[in-house]
């Protein structure tokens, strides 16, 4: 947490909200925000676009923590929450939910900066799963839509693999295109002709 931070906290006790802005003020001028309760917090987050959430709650129902993780979008960014007691099933929906760190025995001072660096580190890891996985999704979906065309071009036209593969390519060279553009064409026209 090298870099100054925009952090939402939303923490219903005014001591303890107090406690956080001054330990997080100990770890780096961050740009704090508290908020006193979770009401409103997908528009606030929606406002100050932070680059983490923290959130303080003695003991969350389930339906509060799937609310307060949607509206702080997980997803987005790193949300950090801190509960007083432990409870499996609450930090399994915490868990399934995308919080970054599910914290069990309440928040003190000075475990805050270790804690929202490990959530920060996990959000970036599983932000990174999350783009090479849908990359590779996308590369296979590509992938059967040549061997597609490249089924549709033998079978039409007589041609070995090898010879259907390089006039897909060179058809996507003279067009400016990419690979899985043409053969998505060729899939297209193919189930039309048929």
């Amino acid at each position: 947490m090298s870099e100054t931070l925009t952090i939402i906290v939303v923490e219903p006790d005014r001591q303890r909200a107090l406690q956080i802005v001054d330990a997080l003020s100990a770890a780096g001028g961050h740009r704090v925000h508290v908020l006193g309760d979770g009401a409103g917090l997908a528009r606030r987050v929606a406002d100050i676009r932070p680059d983490l959430v923290l959130i303080d709650i003695a003991s969350p129902s389930r339906d509060m923590l799937e609310e307060l993780a949607l509206a702080s979008g997980p997803t987005e960014r790193p949300v950090a929450v801190f509960v007083d007691k432990s409870d499996s099933g609450l930090t399994r929906a915490a868990i399934e939910a995308g919080i970054s760190a599910y914290v069990v025995d309440g928040l003190r001072p000075e475990r805050i900066r270790p804690v929202l660096d490990a959530a920060i580190a996990r959000f970036h890891l599983f932000s990174r799963m999350r783009s090479e996985l849908a990359a590779t999704k996308a590369a296979l979906e590509e992938r059967k839509i040549i061997d597609r065309a490249k089924g549709f071009i033998m079978r039409a036209k007589g041609l070995t693999e090898d010879q259907a593969y390089a006039l897909m390519r060179k058809a996507a060279m003279d067009q400016g295109k990419r690979l899985s553009e043409v053969a998505g064409a060729i899939v297209t026209a193919a189930e039309l002709l048929k």
